[in-house]
């Protein structure tokens, strides 16, 4: 797992799951303060929340680590198709065309 993974599953775990932050705050954070060109929720819309959420669940078949499972939130996102830039909702609503 590389520390750009572990930071955003500090952020969606423990700041967003936990009630601290919403996504929009936590994406404004991580650019501002950190520095980053993107948050860690606009980087998931981009790469798709369905490969986010294959990964995690491969981490986990790998090392059978629990924490290694997909958030709840991506979870439900998955679940709803709700995969990012590519369908046109994830964290946030991208129109088509």
């Amino acid at each position: 797992l590389s520390s750009s993974s572990a930071a955003s599953d500090v952020y969606k775990r423990q700041l967003y799951e936990g009630g601290v932050a919403d996504f929009e705050d936590i994406d404004l954070a991580a650019k501002t303060a950190l520095g980053h060109p993107m948050g860690p929720f606009e980087l998931m819309d981009l790469v798709g929340i369905d490969v986010v959420h294959l990964i995690r669940l491969a981490e986990y078949e790998q090392t059978g680590d629990p924490a290694a499972l997909p958030a709840r939130s991506i979870r439900e996102k998955y679940e709803a198709g709700d995969f990012g830039r590519k369908t046109g909702r994830g964290w946030y609503e991208y129109p088509h065309g």
